[in-house]
């Protein structure tokens, strides 16, 4: 693996592992700022917030293990990699037709964060 692969691969997943740990520290300050609702709203947006924070730190582990051992020096290793891009591609546009419409700057970076780390998977596995 080159060193220009590694560097996109290490940067994609360190900045990805902290956006998912970003996400997940103010989770009981952003469920407070939905006001007053009901229990099982409160456990239902806490449960979504978290799981996408996880989710996000998933992707960030897995490809910092990968590349840690590595990289993508077989093909199914480089099919993890498009894999997680592919994942957060989608998440970027979910995240671009919901939380990015709001009025929130962490929320409106969030598709850019998701597509950039996406871009330095992809690229990494084709350097």
């Amino acid at each position: 693996m080159s060193t220009i692969a590694s560097v996109l691969l290490y940067v994609g997943s360190t900045v990805i592992l902290a956006w998912g740990i970003a996400h997940i520290i103010p989770t009981r300050s952003v469920i407070s700022g939905f006001g007053t609702i009901s229990q099982d709203n409160l456990r239902i947006i806490t449960m979504e917030w978290i799981a996408e924070g996880l989710m996000l730190c998933f992707i960030g582990a897995l490809t910092l293990f990968l590349t840690l051992s590595g990289g993508p020096q077989s093909v199914i290793i480089a099919s993890v990699y498009r894999i997680c891009a592919i994942v957060l591609i989608v998440m970027a546009v979910l995240s671009l037709f919901t939380g990015a419409r709001t009025s929130i700057v962490f929320f409106k970076i969030c598709p850019a964060v998701k597509t950039t780390v996406a871009v330095l998977f992809l690229l990494g596995t084709l350097v």
